[in-house]
């Protein structure tokens, strides 16, 4: 009879060193092994730690995987978290899983990609519009106002980066007549696929004057697909970064990058939350402003160093 006891034994310690559901603020993002979600990450254990809390981290392996996704936040619902930070990877699909912990009592934070529901208790993203407009204008001005361009988006469904797409039409619409938007294609969060469908594009048309990827994978793919035609006449501006598109700004293979701070996502995310555990109204939407980086500006030091994935890197270390 000894062996039950044994055993019992070093469960029951385990189980006591768990932290209380009631002090963890589960934060689901789209994936987790990229720098920017791992800078989210940062973000959100430092205004969790704030106020006495501990994040739970857990994310789909794909970025497309809205089903799992789905999962992850229904888990934390059924254990009753104290909160829940979200960032759908499809807008309708998950906007279940968010009615259910708002239903449970569970304060639901969305943030970089909007959900259809009103049931959660803030927003917190770029302001994702105003950067797709932000990289049109800057497309329209170093291909002279007129000529072909591309769009490779990330998927069909995705909040955030739908709406850069209609900023992105939306700007050339209204104030730059002289510009055909000849082909939106999506990458899928799949760099060769991104790659495949900007080199269509640039069979398809070959006096195509400029691109506009929407998201980092994207911009990855299309990137490659630019170099491999040693096509640097074609204009290239990429929403998101990491430590290599620095290096092909410098080199001139990309012309612009809009950045977005993920750090203050996370943060704002999960303060919110944080707030409204206290009793606290925070505020229904934040909106965050995307940043045009330019070798200029960027040689001039005057961009914030924390939308930069060399100083999210350094911050990152280990993070995983």
């Amino acid at each position: 009879m000894r062996f039950p006891l044994l055993f019992c034994v070093p469960l029951f310690l385990l189980a006591a060193c768990r932290p209380s559901p009631s002090k963890v603020i589960g934060v689901v993002p789209k994936g987790a092994g990229h720098i920017f979600w791992l800078t989210v990450k940062a973000g959100a254990e430092k205004a969790a730690a704030e106020s006495g809390y501990t994040i739970e981290w857990n994310a789909p392996t794909l970025e497309v995987d809205a089903s799992r996704q789905r999962d992850i936040v229904d888990s934390m619902v059924t254990r009753r978290l104290a909160g829940i930070a979200l960032a759908p990877v499809d807008r309708k699909a998950l906007a279940g899983a968010v009615d259910r912990g708002n239903a449970a009592g569970i304060p639901m934070a969305v943030f970089d990609s909007d959900v259809d529901t009103t049931n959660r208790l803030t927003y917190v993203a770029t302001d994702n519009r105003a950067g797709g407009r932000l990289a049109a204008q800057r497309l329209a001005a170093v291909i002279g106002g007129k000529g072909k361009v591309a769009v490779i988006g990330f998927m069909p469904g995705s909040a955030s980066t739908m709406e850069r797409e209609a900023g992105f039409r939306e700007e050339i619409a209204a104030h730059h007549p002289g510009i055909q938007i000849v082909v939106e294609s999506f990458g899928m969060a799949d760099r060769a696929k991104a790659m495949a469908v900007t080199e269509n594009a640039l069979t398809a048309h070959a006096d195509l004057a400029g691109i506009f990827a929407d998201n980092e994978s994207s911009s990855a793919g299309a990137l490659q697909a630019i170099k491999s035609r040693q096509a640097k006449k074609v204009k290239f501006v990429a929403f998101d970064a990491n430590e290599q598109f620095i290096e092909d700004l410098r080199a001139g293979w990309i012309d612009a990058l809009i950045l977005q701070d993920p750090f203050a996502m996370g943060y704002q995310s999960v303060k919110a939350i944080t707030v409204a555990l206290s009793g606290g109204a925070p505020a229904p939407r934040q909106d965050l402003p995307a940043t045009l980086v330019t070798l200029a500006n960027l040689d001039a030091g005057a961009i914030p160093p924390m939308i930069l994935p060399g100083a999210q890197k350094r911050l990152t270390q280990g993070a995983h």
